[in-house]
């Protein structure tokens, strides 16, 4: 799972899959802004069949929480 989380973060922000680890903050190691954050949220939803709350989007600040959120999401 982490692999496909790593390539649509790479693809949805424009960044080097070597870029992304699980220890990465979206906001400040990847340059993500407001728009950015959407855009993911929604290939999140498409590639892995969830909704995402708005009021979680806040918290998956690392790839790590995106990461533990999507496990929870999908067990």
């Amino acid at each position: 799972m982490f692999e496909k989380l790593q390539k649509i973060i790479s693809e949805e922000l424009s960044v080097n899959v070597a870029d992304v680890t699980l220890a990465t903050d979206i906001l400040n190691d990847l340059d993500a802004d407001s728009l950015d954050i959407v855009e993911l949220v929604m290939a999140l939803e498409d590639s892995f069949d969830i909704t995402v709350d708005d009021s979680d989007v806040e918290k998956l600040k690392t790839v790590q929480d995106i990461l533990s959120y999507l496990e929870a999401k999908t067990a």
